[in-house]
């Protein structure tokens, strides 16, 4: 694959790449590594294709932001490795931004991205995602969206491929893994993401990652 003009390039789970950069004049070069809570199994991630690539002319106001960074990045100066780090963050917001508006151009068709994509959708999601402990009913989400019940739960299904009910229990249990090892008691975790008790969140974790919550930290741990 050869890349002939100003591209960002984004891998969004890790795949093995190599790359061949010429000395050329006028050219720049430069890698960073980001860590999404949840790993491969969060929403965002699970709904992009494997390898984005993205001319800086596409996006408005994406090749300022990575001047900004080239230049943090090519210095060693106090403060510098932060200030990289807070306008990475800002160039991936305008990435993803720019994916929500135009899914087609990268490829996305279901998930998270083409709810977010979805004005109605999309209000629903942002709540859940804001407060993933609230005793979200159907008819809950239904009305955040301004949708009835049945219209909500056919276009939430069509469009990001999965129930109402299932996206919200993979996010709760999204933030879970993500809490878990950050070092937060199990019991906590499942008061702060809206299971009944400890045991129920065990028993949802186990159904999706294949062991429970101790089980799959020590493994966690062991792969580093």
């Amino acid at each position: 694959m050869v890349v002939d003009e100003p591209t960002l390039v984004l891998y969004p789970r890790a795949m093995h790449h190599e790359f061949i950069n010429p000395p050329r004049d006028g050219s720049d070069f430069t890698c960073a590594t980001l860590h999404f809570d949840g790993g491969d199994r969060n929403p965002f991630v699970a709904a992009l294709p494997p390898l984005l690539l993205v001319p800086l002319e596409a996006v408005p106001g994406l090749a300022p932001a990575l001047d900004l960074l080239f230049a943090e990045a090519d210095r060693v100066r106090c403060g510098s490795r932060l200030l990289a780090d807070r306008l990475f963050e800002v160039v991936l917001i305008q990435l993803l931004r720019w994916v929500i508006d135009h899914p087609q151009a990268v490829g996305v068709s279901s998930g998270l991205v083409m709810g977010l994509s979805d004005p109605r959708l999309a209000r629903a999601l942002v709540a859940l995602h804001a407060a993933p402990q609230d005793d979200w009913s159907l008819a809950r989400m239904a009305a955040v969206a301004g949708m009835s019940r049945s219209g909500f739960a056919e276009a939430f299904k069509r469009v990001t491929g999965t129930t109402p009910a299932a996206y919200l229990t993979d996010w709760r249990l999204t933030v879970a893994s993500s809490l878990l090892r950050a070092g937060r008691p199990q019991k906590l975790v499942a008061a702060e993401l809206g299971f009944a008790t400890a045991s129920s969140l065990s028993r949802a974790f186990k159904q999706r990652f294949g062991a429970g919550p101790r089980e799959w930290l020590a493994s966690a741990a062991r792969a580093g």
